[in-house]
């Protein structure tokens, strides 16, 4: 059952992870950003960021500013200006602005709606397959002033892809803008830095596998084109209105808006930020190469280690002692084998779901584990809190091995305990059958107390008989010596309960007592499912048949050969050649 349980577990849990449903990509993200976050922070020497902020907005006046107030930010080097223009200026200065972007790459926002006609675009080589139906999908595009446009050394797609939670952490590098290839803005600055004439994009069976620009390395991506953008990229930031003061050109310059209420804001795992700050990072990301990617691989490797990390977890799960160091080495292992992939290779594989995975299938073995030792304790409990003392209880419930289905053969000593002369005694309650029975619990209540209290196990209540044991289920190397103590104390209990029956109803109870020791088979006999826990063989007969021959030699103890200590003065009765025995036994007992 448990074996069943388990592997539906698996196999539930495996199930999920291959649905990949909302609550386990949001996980692989948050996972994702943990390993980005350590990433050592650097500062960026070839990017500055020029920002339109409040202070600039106050100094220079409303926006949208004249268009030609943007030529004091342009320099010589390769400038990116995530500002749209979609209509004329106010005040018609299209021309001089024109005029002044000899080295500006201009933004260009795509749509869901075919607004607008397409913005240029450079050439492009596609090797592979046909990349279109792999890229994210637009409509159309938010187009510049025409002039604005023709003047620009490049068009660039600022549009950015949310992830479920809706936070930005990949950016498409090319776009499907109504079935035409476009890059993106971050891309067009790099192919102008590289003085590329074009990029190609490589495809495979699955989706976009590289792009390259001439004169740069292979940019590798995911089978949409994106790439997941390093966020710990510090840039030096000027305030446009400083700018204006003071020029500070770098090797690309990327200007925007921060500006409250002109500019809109992106949520990323760094935090907010502005669209020329996204595309800075992006841009920073090809440039130093830092560019991280998910391989194919990684869905297969990830379901493929979840399945036998479940399966070997759940084989170990059987050995309590072993399931929490597995989980321990699963989740440890796990995490260090992706972190280390992350750190030397640059790729991300995901360890969350199948962290979380071991957590549930542990958590879920640990409670059947559970389930399982409280009912078999509960069990040992209920078959023997009337028959053990309680601290040997204690220890069968902690150990309950001791009580193994099939038994095991030990040496033990048998006691048997029998009320002499009970039919007289029967006929004297024959109108009061309840007090005969009370009479009987309050005799076998006296002497199983001492039986107990000597480290003694009852095996079963034979009417007014008892039957006990002794070195089982517990070890007991003093087994002969507390049965004969037992059987002294049961003796010395008995006379002082007979003083009280005696002057409360006129009655005497008599005992036979009769004690063996020899091996045999002690544990729990029956089938799996019903089971009584008690012993066989020829020594526990042997002890019955001396019980019986109390009344024969008149005594009230007989005690076997093979149960003497040392510390009894004996007094010798007989060979005794009892029923079922071809050899008889020398048989003793001790006088009061």
């Amino acid at each position: 059952m448990r074996w069943l349980v388990g592997i539906g577990l698996i196999a539930l849990l495996v199930g999920i992870k291959s649905l990949d449903p909302y609550p386990v990509e949001v996980l692989r993200l948050k996972t994702f950003d943990y390993f980005m976050s350590t990433i050592p922070a650097t500062d960026s020497d070839i990017i500055n960021l020029v920002s339109i902020d409040d202070e600039s907005l106050n100094k220079i006046g409303q926006w949208p500013w004249p268009r030609n107030t943007f030529c004091s930010l342009l320099g010589s080097n390769v400038t990116g200006l995530t500002v749209l223009f979609p209509e004329k200026d106010r005040y018609d200065t299209d021309k001089d602005f024109s005029d002044c972007m000899n080295s500006v790459v201009i933004a260009t926002a795509a749509t869901d709606s075919k607004i607008g006609g397409n913005p240029p675009h450079v050439g492009t080589a596609s090797i592979g397959e046909d990349p279109l139906p792999y890229l994210t999908p637009f409509d159309g595009v938010l187009n510049n002033v025409e002039e604005i446009e023709a003047s620009a050394v490049g068009n660039g797609i600022t549009s950015t892809a949310y992830e479920l939670d809706g936070l930005v952490r990949r950016v498409p590098l090319v776009f499907n803008i109504n079935n035409t290839l476009y890059p993106s803005f971050s891309m067009e600055i790099l192919r102008n830095l590289a003085q590329a004439p074009s990029y190609a994009i490589k495809t495979n069976s699955i989706g976009v596998e590289a792009l390259r620009i001439k004169n740069f390395d292979i940019i590798k991506t995911d089978s949409q084109a994106r790439i997941w953008v390093n966020w710990n990229t510090n840039f030096k930031t000027i305030s446009a209105m400083e700018y204006f003061q003071n020029p500070q050109p770098n090797v690309a310059t990327i200007i925007g808006v921060t500006a409250k209420g002109a500019s809109t804001l992106v949520a990323t795992p760094a935090g907010l930020k502005a669209p020329h700050e996204i595309q800075a990072a992006v841009l920073s990301t090809l440039v130093a190469g830092t560019n991280i990617s998910r391989p194919e691989y990684a869905e297969d490797l990830e379901i493929l280690s979840l399945l036998i990390g479940l399966f070997v977890l759940l084989l170990l799960s059987f050995k309590v002692y072993f399931s929490l160091p597995a989980l321990v080495l699963a989740i440890v292992g796990s995490y260090w084998y992706t972190f280390n992939l992350f750190t030397t290779q640059q790729l991300l594989v995901d360890p969350s779901y199948g962290i979380l995975a071991a957590l549930i299938l542990w958590a879920a073995s640990s409670f059947t584990n559970y389930l399982r030792e409280f009912k078999l304790k509960q069990q040992i409990k209920k078959q023997f809190e009337h028959y053990l003392d309680p601290g040997m209880v204690a220890k069968l419930q902690k150990n309950p091995k001791l009580l193994r289905l099939g038994g095991e053969r030990r040496e033990m000593t048998f006691l048997f305990s029998d009320i002499r002369g009970f039919t007289p005694i029967s006929e004297k309650f024959k109108d009061d059958p309840e007090g005969l029975v009370e009479l009987v619990n309050i005799f076998l209540t006296n002497q199983s107390d001492i039986i107990l209290k000597n480290g003694g196990t009852i095996d079963k209540f034979m009417g007014d008989c008892i039957m006990a044991f002794w070195n089982a289920p517990i070890d007991d190397p003093n087994h002969r010596e507390n049965a004969i103590k037992a059987a002294i104390e049961m003796r010395i209990a008995l006379e002082e309960l007979n003083d009280v029956l005696r002057a409360e109803r006129s009655i005497e109870i008599n005992t036979g007592v009769g004690i063996n020791t020899g091996p045999c088979i002690v544990g729990n006999m029956g089938s799996t499912s019903r089971f009584d826990y008690s012993v066989i063989g020829d020594a526990v007969n042997l002890a019955a048949r001396l019980e019986s021959s109390c009344k024969t030699y008149e005594t009230d103890l007989i005690i076997s050969e093979y149960s003497q200590v040392d510390g009894y003065e004996y007094t010798y009765l007989d060979d005794a050649l009892v029923k079922g025995k071809s050899e008889p036994v020398k048989i003793y007992t001790i006088q009061k």
